[in-house]
């Protein structure tokens, strides 16, 4: 019995060996390189040699300060005020520019500001463009692990039923899933063209003209939620599926039960179905944060980053910068810091949708 175990796992070995080698040769490898560069200042093509650096890359790129300033006042102890009456401040550079006094703030940038009373409080950043990044692929994941989990779970129920003609529409919500991400961002490039796009014809024609045409990609108000749209759009087939799988796993028995004690829909989804689909949420969820934090192609073909970096993210920087810019050690910061992020998140989500029994 034992040989026979012994064999038996050996035949499982040498059929998981392969794909064991490649993930450990394409993916834990070159993760291992990219933890080694971020100590380094290596760039791709460079006369100087390589040399470390410790923590400086990781310093830089999350570096960020706190600022509060008092407006100026004139010899009487009144407000200086600017043409458009706002208070007038002092130059923020005297500050972040070998200032003694306040040698911390030294090189670093304004983020975004806002008035607090007559104060204002600057919030400063060593680098700007990557804590833009940052903000926007933690905007683009609460906004879209939600609303694309959830219209994922309302079509699945709408498509689990007994219905004639059900696989039509179970493949028309699937296609999007299909096409090449690529192939979707030009489509809806077209359909959001400030000019002569879909978008805009059918909201002129619908209001008769009132609607105002929009730049939807060229705004930087609206193009991060243009690509939100469509991301949402092109990937709730995928989630519709697992959650359409989930669905089938539930034994029709408990439904039966549930329709004899005369439980309305509410109360037989609240208490058979998503107490059945515990699991399968756990995964949804998972997979689309995940996704979430990889957003890449839509903004290497819809906008570039732009416009005014309103639609940079962690992903597109890390690829900017390793290739773009061939700054081989900030693209590789970049990626152990998204590893950080997409790990913990994870197992935050893991841990608060666990099994409390």
């Amino acid at each position: 019995m034992a040989s026979k175990f012994t064999r038996s796992n050996r035949a499982g070995w040498l059929m998981a060996g392969p794909a064991a080698f490649l993930m450990a040769l394409f993916v834990v490898l070159p993760f291992l390189f990219a933890i080694l560069l971020s100590f380094t200042n290596q760039r791709l093509v460079s006369p100087n040699p390589t040399e470390f650096i410790g923590l400086a890359n990781y310093q830089q790129l999350l570096g960020v300060g706190l600022l509060t300033l008092e407006p100026q006042r004139d010899t009487e102890g009144n407000v200086v005020r600017q043409e458009d009456g706002s208070p007038a401040y002092p130059r923020l550079r005297d500050y972040t520019r070998g200032n003694p006094d306040y040698p911390e703030l030294d090189g670093l940038r304004e983020w975004f500001s806002f008035q607090s009373g007559d104060s204002r409080t600057y919030v400063l950043a060593r680098d700007v463009v990557f804590m833009k990044a940052l903000a926007n692929t933690f905007i683009f994941v609460l906004i879209v692990a939600p609303l694309q989990g959830g219209l994922a779970l309302v079509l699945a129920l709408l498509i689990n039923q007994r219905l004639r003609g059900i696989n039509l529409f179970r493949a028309i919500y699937f296609m999007p899933v299909v096409v090449s991400i690529v192939v979707v961002s030009l489509l809806w490039r077209f359909i959001y063209d400030g000019n002569s796009g879909l978008l805009n014809n059918l909201l002129s024609a619908l209001t008769f003209g009132a609607f105002p045409r929009i730049d939807w990609l060229g705004n930087p108000s609206t193009a991060l939620g243009a690509i939100i749209a469509m991301s949402i759009w092109q990937a709730v087939g995928f989630h519709m599926v697992i959650w359409l799988s989930g669905l089938q796993t539930i034994s029709p028995t408990l439904y039966e039960a549930a329709a004899v004690e005369g439980s309305s829909p509410w109360q037989t989804f609240r208490y058979v179905t998503w107490p059945g689909l515990r699991n399968t949420a756990v995964l949804v969820l998972i997979v689309i944060t995940m996704q979430a934090f990889s957003l890449f192609s839509q903004i290497d073909v819809m906008t570039n980053g732009g416009p005014l970096d309103a639609t940079q993210t962690i992903v597109f920087q890390a690829v900017e910068r390793g290739y773009g810019k061939q700054d081989i050690s900030g693209g590789s910061t970049i990626s152990v810091i998204l590893f950080i992020l997409v790990l913990s998140i994870s197992l935050l989500q893991r841990w608060l949708t666990r099994d409390k029994r």
